[in-house]
């Protein structure tokens, strides 16, 4: 088996327990419709931010378990990643100019702000998508080089 293809099953068979357990919520919107007249765009927005922000996340959590082989620690890495990538957009209003614009760029919550109130901006949509394929690609990049060292 591949490197690329065991990368690739482990993500799509983690994005596909992520979405069911997504598609499971949409019974809420179901009912708020049949009782009243809700923006379904504003919530379909939502939905593919919160499909995007958990894709996102699965990716850094990939990367994370090939680097170790205790499933605790993998957990804890991720954990670690993800509330750094979190909670760096707020450490961006005191480091203030270029810093400050390069900082909320690379804060997950910054771009997910969007998507809750019905706004799907491409520039989102695509830092979620280069997230992805970058972390991915540094799992396969992990992968072989476990194989080098033997």
């Amino acid at each position: 088996m591949r490197d690329l293809a065991a990368v690739l099953a482990k993500f799509a068979a983690s994005l596909g327990v992520y979405t069911l357990m997504l598609a499971l919520t949409a019974l809420y919107p179901v009912l708020l419709g049949v009782f009243g007249t809700p923006e379904v765009g504003t919530i379909l927005a939502g939905y593919l931010g919160l499909f995007l922000l958990g894709a996102a996340f699965i990716a850094l959590g990939a990367l994370a378990s090939s680097l170790t082989e205790n499933q605790i620690v993998a957990a804890a890495i991720s954990f670690g990643a993800l509330l750094l990538f979190w909670v760096i957009g707020w450490s961006s209003q005191f480091a203030g100019g270029q810093g400050g614009r390069l900082l909320s760029h690379l804060s997950l919550l910054d771009h997910f702000d969007g998507f809750p109130k019905g706004i799907i901006d491409t520039k989102d949509v695509i830092f979620y998508l280069y997230f992805i394929v970058f972390f991915l690609f540094l799992t396969l990049r992990s992968l072989e080089s476990q194989r080098w060292r033997g």
